[in-house]
């Protein structure tokens, strides 16, 4: 398995261009030291193999190890060890030996191809999230009736147990070498790779192909919790301009456990699936007519401003001002603010009167207009600016999922203005906010990555080591617990990304947080200080919810479309078992108005049962059954939503409990 087309293929600092036949060779008289996770230096021989210092410390862990790390390098276990450093031995076990597996299994697909297919050619195949692909060319047609045959091939490969050993070759015998077996793909490859660089091959049996590695020590230590998922598509090197080739995927893990959870987690995802559930709701649908952008239904529409009004009443309380800017601005606004140079591919743009115009991709930039608007003093900050923000961008079409990913969307932005001392005044207020909303929506599973300065940035150094600390100091003030996540900061600032787990542990990045000094200078953003000059202020970008679609399609996935009641688009149906009861449970419906609930009514001639059971298909989460009983006693019988049994209560009690579940914004015992 070849590395991606945009990685070179180095040679590995730690290989001293030797095959592992000749491990010892001018070795004997040097030493290196290994220091272990525990602390403890060792002192090995120069070209002695991971796997013969796993076997110095234990035969038991000898025959765990998949491989090594040194350095941070992964190494496989034959290799030769030729300088000092921290060491580790890796298992079958460790959470990092998965990438390992999969990379395994791609190779051992690749095998199984070919010996059942011989003349299809094999390409490119890297591991991924949750396995593999690996793209194939040739006569045959491969289709998922197809995978039980190549699943039984691969086991059959993995029992074999092959050993699996890496080879160093020349570039163009490598080439030639490829040529001669009909890998005319894989040939090309290698010879787009500088001629001065050693070329890895892995062999596995008969089997050979063009890697990097690491690889395990054989094919029997892959296990066979693997399985195929799927065909599609894919051009030769990504280049619409090629040749179409067939892409299989695949998934691995260390155990069957680990397979059978992974599986079951799909199938949930699939019976979550907010485009399923939206469709079968009524709340929304996407045509062709305006890709990328969503037709809100009644019902969908009220959960949109459900939380509008949510979020704004929250920062009404934390002392934001609304504002609203406008959709379509001068494109000279996005050249000096830096996003025209960084997003202009993703922009929609347009001219009139020979001025050109952009739609606008984000709300930073028309934000600091307003705050331009007449003169600033320090005893106005922070001055705290936000906006459910209509912005559009470009993408893709094969990028485009549901309301998920769209190209027309709506965010919670905001922007303060502050000083520099209060930053962190402000960025913790944030962050409190933030963990309150979330918890709100049922979210208490939130993991915090800083994401530093990226390659392409706007500003000095000096700039972003002042922005990094202060966002440092920030989120430690905070009290909240973070990873690194290296390079993936703004173009003009450090952020936090907050990451919420759903209810089948996938995670979704959803609020941020960035400190920005960039953007005020490009915009000529200034204050009045206490000393009568002129200051820039700083700048903190955050969003909680993100794009209100998007988190709308997390929620509905989260619940499975058993919304909580309070977002809930119809809270309650009143259905009624007899036409004699119509009037009271108009009558029930009303005072559920009245008191803000969002209630209806379902008189239909219809048999309760179906009444019950179409409601519940639509997710609602509360049906009143009231006949003759219930209208004489002043009573209703309560069905929850996911649950069979029913409670009768006064209607007066119902009442009172609903109005406490929605204030309280909890779940209604039955609808988890």
């Amino acid at each position: 398995m070849e590395p991606a087309e945009n990685e070179s293929h180095d040679k590995n600092p730690l290989d001293n261009g030797s095959n592992t036949g000749n491990m010892f060779q001018n070795n004997e008289d040097k030493l290196i030291q290994l220091t272990f996770p525990d602390g403890q230096i060792k002192e090995y021989e120069q070209g002695t193999s991971g796997l013969q210092v796993a076997e110095s410390i234990s035969k038991s862990l000898a025959k765990k190890a998949v491989a090594v790390v040194l350095n941070d390098a992964q190494l496989d276990l034959t290799r030769p060890l030729t300088e000092s450093g921290a060491f580790y031995i890796m298992t079958r076990d460790d959470p990092e030996a998965l990438e390992l597996l999969r990379h395994d299994a791609a190779h051992v697909f690749a095998e199984a191809i070919k010996e059942l297919y011989s003349d299809m050619q094999i390409t490119i195949g890297p591991a991924i999230e949750n396995g593999f692909y690996y793209d194939i060319a040739g006569p045959k047609t491969i289709r998922e009736e197809d995978f039980p045959t190549i699943e039984a091939k691969m086991r059959e490969i993995v029992d074999r147990n092959e050993a699996i050993t890496r080879e160093e070759w020349e570039r163009d015998k490598a080439v030639a070498f490829f040529k001669s077996i009909g890998e005319h793909y894989k040939a090309e490859i290698i010879a787009s790779i500088p001629a001065d660089q050693p070329i890895t091959l892995y062999r596995q049996g008969d089997f050979i192909d063009l890697c990097r590695g690491p690889h395990l020590p054989t094919t029997g230590k892959l296990g066979k919790a693997f399985k195929l998922m799927k065909v599609a598509g894919a051009y030769w090197r990504g280049d619409s301009n090629n040749e179409m080739l067939q892409r299989v995927y695949g998934t691995a893990w260390a155990t069957e456990q680990q397979l059978k959870d992974y599986l079951h987690r799909l199938e949930e995802a699939e019976k979550r699936d907010h485009r399923k559930l939206g469709k079968q709701m009524g709340l929304f649908h996407l045509q062709e007519e305006a890709p990328g952008s969503i037709f809100w239904h009644p019902s969908g529409w009220e959960i949109v401003q459900t939380i509008k009004q949510y979020i704004r009443a929250k920062l009404k309380a934390h002392d934001y001002n609304e504002v609203n800017t406008p959709a379509l601005v001068d494109y000279s606004l996005w050249e000096a603010s830096g996003h025209a140079e960084k997003f202009g591919e993703n922009m929609f743009t347009s001219e009139i009167d020979e001025r050109k115009y952009a739609l606008k991709p984000m709300n930073c930039p028309c934000h600091v207009q307003i705050f331009n608007q007449g003169i600033k003093s320090y005893r106005d900050l922070p001055y705290r600016m936000a906006e459910f923000g209509s912005c559009q961008r470009y993408e893709p079409s094969g990028a485009l999922h549901g309301i998920m990913r769209l190209r027309a969307f709506v965010q919670d932005d905001a922007h303060i203005f502050c000083r520099e001392d209060q930053i962190m005044e402000e960025s913790v207020a944030f962050c409190n906010l933030l963990q309150d909303v979330y918890k709100d929506f049922g979210f208490t599973d939130i993991q915090v990555k800083f994401s530093d300065r990226p390659e392409k940035r706007a500003g000095a150094d000096a700039v972003w080591d002042k922005a990094e600390k202060a966002l440092t100091e920030a989120v430690n003030a905070a009290g909240l617990d973070y990873t690194l996540n290296p390079g993936e900061g703004a173009f003009y600032g450090p952020k936090l990304e907050f990451v919420l787990t759903d209810a089948i542990g996938r995670q979704w990045q959803c609020g941020t947080l960035q400190v920005d000094f960039v953007l005020p200078e490009r915009l000529n953003a200034n204050y009045v200080g206490e000393d009568g000059q002129k200051h820039r202020p700083v700048m903190l970008h955050r969003a909680i919810l993100g794009s209100i679609e998007r988190f709308i399609g997390v929620l509905i996935e989260h619940y499975g479309g058993n919304l909580p009641l309070w977002l809930a688009p119809t809270q309650v149906v009143v259905a009624t078992v007899i036409s004699k009861a119509d009037a009271y449970a108009t009558e029930l419906m009303n005072k559920l108005k009245a008191h803000g609930i969002r209630a209806a009514c379902d008189l239909r001639n219809e048999k309760i049962s179906y009444k019950v059971r179409e409601h519940s298909v639509a997710k609602v989460p509360l049906v009143l059954v009231v006949g003759e009983n219930e209208m004489n006693q002043q009573t209703v019988t309560v069905r929850k939503l996911g649950s069979k049994n029913t409670e009768t209560l006064a209607a007066d009690l119902f009442m009172e409990q609903i109005l406490q579940v929605v204030k309280e914004k909890t779940l209604v015992k039955g609808t988890e």
